[in-house]
């Protein structure tokens, strides 16, 4: 339990300590590391504690250097011969002191493992060798253990620059997308600013041209009332009436210039003065709807002054409408953008 809880302060995954101890028969923390380092790019096998495994755990026990490629080749001997032969090749019997690959130099403790080699690389130039294949030194332990952290350090540094360029270019691509985002929002927020400024516009020229038609319209049914009442008093007097109409421009004229050509007016709205029986009634009606609902607009005011019918007139230009014209909108009969209005009962 001490060299597991060793090996796990080593920071090797609990997994693999558990492999590295079992293959090696817990005979001690050097051959748990041996099988770790030669084994640190291989996934843990889920099945290593089967036959397989247990065959070449209890002979790879008996010697402390064998690699990945010995290991394999004990447990395809146990496979294929059972595991007396694999103790029969890790013990030596009838086998030299060892045999080695003229290809590549690396030394096998008996022809089994030459033969491995063989089948996996390729190589088939071997030669017996007299050189004995001996246990590592508490020295060449040593030296293996400060080998093997640092090439875990290595790789964990390696890891470790992958990973923080990896956030680096994942930050890079928020920061690139919440800055599209940022400056469409931007895009979005100055048209919504340039249409509100332009609609003010359009409605602040359609409310002065429509102020101004009004005030005419008022100066000229003073000026019709004075005229009126001076008609009156000449008839009661037994002389002639004296007309005070301006010889200037005609109020229907500066009326009509107060503003565009309501005939020609592309504004989707119509502001209207209606002086009705009840009172004065002012609104805004989009410009199609039709005249019927302006006097729908009256009565529900209650401006009808109980009247059971409307019929409407314009002063400037004088124009009357009738029942055909009710169905019509306020677009096709020229009330567009701004309009004065009379209801009278029919």
């Amino acid at each position: 339990m001490a060299d597991r809880q060793m090996l796990l302060e080593m920071g090797f995954a609990p997994e693999r300590v558990d492999w590295a101890l079992y293959m090696t028969g817990d005979k001690g923390l050097q051959p748990a590391l041996d099988h770790l380092e030669t084994n640190q790019d291989r996934d843990v096998p889920t099945d290593y504690k089967s036959a397989l495994y247990a065959g070449a755990s209890t002979t790879a026990g008996n010697s402390h250097d064998y690699d990945e490629e010995d290991e394999a080749a004990l447990a395809d001997i146990v496979s294929k011969q059972g595991q007396q032969a694999a103790d029969d090749v890790v013990n030596g019997v009838g086998e030299a002191k060892s045999i080695k690959c003229s290809d590549c130099g690396k030394i096998f403790k008996s022809p089994a493992f030459a033969s491995f080699h063989a089948e996996k690389s390729g190589h088939t130039a071997f030669e017996e060798s007299t050189e004995e294949i001996m246990p590592l030194t508490e020295e060449e332990k040593k030296a293996k253990l400060q080998e093997l952290r640092a090439k875990l350090a290595e790789k964990r540094a390696a890891q470790s620059k992958v990973d923080a360029e990896e956030a680096r270019a994942n930050e890079k691509i928020r920061r690139k997308a919440a800055q599209d985002l940022d400056e469409i929002r931007e895009d979005l927020k100055r048209k919504e600013q340039i249409k509100e400024a332009e609609r003010k516009r359009k409605e602040k020229v359609e409310d002065a041209a429509f102020k101004a038609k009004i005030k005419a319209q008022i100066e000229a049914d003073k000026r019709e009332r004075a005229e009126k009442a001076a008609a009156e008093k000449a008839a009661r007097e037994g002389r002639a009436a004296v007309s005070t109409t301006p010889t200037g421009p005609s109020a229907a004229a500066l009326a009509a210039s107060a503003g565009p050509q309501a005939s020609k007016s592309t504004a989707n709205e119509a502001r209207l003065r209606v002086r009705a029986p009840g009172g004065m009634w002012m609104g805004t009606l989009p410009a199609d709807a039709t005249l019927r609902e302006v006097e729908e607009k009256v009565r529900a005011d209650g401006k009808d002054g109980g009247a059971t019918h409307l019929k409407f007139s314009t002063t400037f230009p004088r124009k009357f409408f009738d029942s055909s014209d009710a169905n019509k909108t306020l677009r096709e009969l020229g009330l567009v953008p701004n309009a004065a209005l009379e209801a009278s009962r029919m």
